[in-house]
């Protein structure tokens, strides 16, 4: 695997922005009443009013500009600390580890009990309690013998390393698991509730059903609850009609992005919509069909298989796995097609997860050492990239 010491040029992506693109604003869910779509010129390109705010400059830029930490194993889930310390979860070891902010130490809080990796399953996404300061509860999903499920633990950082997680507390169980396609990202969002994105776990027909909770993005409160206002009655499903959905972000409108693996041809960046159907099985990347809500963005799936996004300086950045590369799409103030751009191409092997750091700094985790893979010396590695 080629990792070239020079700086990416920009990549052009096979991409498609729709007219599936609307915006929203307020911390409560639609109730199920899908957006209309923004009036489309004969290309496809929406026309109307601008979103809020400056649109980004039009020639992004993504650097490296420092390894914070190296010789991680299997890194998923990635949760910054008040303070500026990292907490990050490895798939297959089933442990959680705290990495200082400033020197990239290293501080196993211990492992999670119950945890059972196998394929694409084990300890994935981690989000902290939006009472974090007084709670000290860290939130995980992860893989057991049976399902996948949520679970909530106190972190005492008084314990002594590798002792100070709490026993689990599992605020929501019953999630499909499978080899594959197991979902794994939660995180909180502005109303304080929270989000999980599920795999359909190979089984397609999962997607389409409502009633079971794979291939969706599901809504639930901190208590695991279905969340007040959700688009289906007394359900945590949020959205349906996804293959594999592993990255979630909101930008300063409060609008929810996701990214989600295709099969063989098209990955998507979708903005989501209570209640909305995302198509899969029926649909893969942009289909025009009714009663299915086209993805924002497309790509080839060589050229992405996408896993965690984040939102910073007006656009949503995304880490690609076979793609091996960081993913720029503008969305503040964009009226109609917009060039992605993509950066670090096969610098840094495949890119697993991406969190915003505040202002123009993102934390980017590589994932080498997943079993999918070619580890190098000092994989897998958390990285400052500075963006704009």
């Amino acid at each position: 695997m080629q990792r070239p010491a020079v700086t990416a040029a920009l990549a052009a992506a096979a991409l498609v922005l729709t007219a599936g693109c609307s915006s929203g604003g307020s911390d409560a869910p639609d109730n199920g009443k899908s957006a209309e779509s923004s009036p489309a010129k004969s290309d496809g390109t929406p026309t109307g009013k601008p979103r809020a705010g400056d649109a980004p400059p039009k020639e992004g830029s993504a650097s490296v500009t420092k390894t914070l930490t190296e010789d991680l194993k299997s890194p998923w889930g990635l949760a910054p600390l008040p303070g500026g310390d990292l907490l990050v979860s490895s798939r297959d070891e089933g442990t959680i580890t705290r990495v200082d902010g400033k020197t990239g130490k290293k501080t196993e809080l211990g492992p999670v009990p119950g945890v059972s990796p196998a394929g694409e399953g084990g300890l994935m996404g981690l989000a902290l309690s939006p009472s974090y300061a007084s709670d000290h509860m860290v939130y995980a999903y992860f893989t057991t013998e049976s399902d996948n499920r949520i679970a909530r633990m106190l972190y005492d950082e008084k314990k002594p390393s590798g002792q100070q997680l709490g026993a689990p507390d599992t605020v929501f169980k019953g999630i499909p698991k499978g080899v594959v396609h197991n979902g794994g990202r939660i995180a909180f969002g502005p109303d304080k509730m929270l989000y999980a994105g599920t795999g359909e776990t190979g089984d397609t027909g999962l997607a389409q059903d409502k009633k079971s909770l794979g291939g969706k993005i599901l809504r639930l409160t901190a208590d695991g609850d279905p969340a007040p206002g959700n688009p289906f009655g007394d359900s945590p499903v949020y959205s349906y009609g996804h293959r594999n959905v592993q990255g979630l972000a909101w930008d300063e409108e409060k609008r929810l992005w996701a990214a989600e693996f295709g099969q063989d041809t098209w990955d998507e960046l979708n903005e989501i919509k209570a209640g909305d159907n995302y198509g899969w099985p029926e649909v893969e990347g942009k289909g025009g069909k009714e009663g299915f809500r086209d993805p924002v963005a497309q790509w080839k799936t060589s050229e992405a298989s996408p896993s965690g996004i984040a939102y910073a300086e007006g656009s949503v950045w995304m880490a690609g796995l076979r793609g091996e590369r960081l993913w720029r799409i503008p969305v503040r103030g964009v009226e109609g097609t917009v060039e992605p751009q993509s950066f670090l191409k096969e610098e840094h092997g495949r890119l697993r997860t991406v969190v915003a750091a505040g202002g123009d700094k993102l934390w980017l985790v590589t994932n080498e050492t997943d079993s999918r893979g070619t580890p190098e010396e000092g994989d897998d590695r958390i990285l400052e990239v500075t963006v704009k």
